[in-house]
């Protein structure tokens, strides 16, 4: 069983420095938080414990789950005769995370090129917004390899969850 986050100082710090993270993201640090935890512990977690582990309201762990879920990182589970959610990570939650970046990567690009195309042809600014538009190209193709390695990757670090629930008791 998982420790609360009082007990392991190396636990606690990965989970606020996941929310800091996050936050510099644009997103609330308890959703960041809540990944964090989701993250390090491994585990299914219900909605409860949630709000009692990380030591925040449960109507703050039920705006983070909302905005985790909608990005797809974290999938809400039940468990046969319990009555309250529970949550984990989603598969791959990682790749998921690359498909955002490139999205957003591909709308700006979108955006500077509606710019340079509104220009007259000999605009001072089309060359500048041209590498402007060629430095998220870059990081287009950059998230492209990041995305194809992490997608051929095997390895459980990736955070993929198997499929089924873990089983509800301790003894596997």
């Amino acid at each position: 069983m998982a420790k609360d986050a009082s007990e392991d100082p190396v636990r606690t710090d990965f989970i606020e420095k996941t929310g800091l993270i996050t936050q510099a993201e644009g997103l609330p640090r308890i959703a960041g938080r809540v990944f964090g935890l989701l993250i390090y512990d491994g585990d299914v977690v219900s909605f409860g414990d949630l709000a009692t582990k990380l030591q925040v309201s449960r109507a703050s762990i039920s705006t983070s789950i909302r905005i985790l879920e909608e990005r797809g990182l974290v999938k809400r589970v039940t468990k046969p005769g319990e009555r309250q959610d529970f949550f984990r990570l989603a598969a791959n939650p990682y790749g998921t995370m690359l498909k955002g970046i490139q999205k957003r990567n591909r709308s700006i690009q979108d955006d500077i090129a509606q710019t340079i195309q509104s220009l007259p042809a000999d605009a001072d600014a089309i060359g500048r917004l041209t590498a402007y538009a060629d430095f998220y190209a870059s990081l287009d193709a950059a998230v492209a390899v990041a995305l194809r390695k992490l997608n051929s990757s095997n390895d459980l670090t990736t955070g993929q969850q198997p499929t089924a629930l873990k089983d509800q008791s301790d003894d596997q």
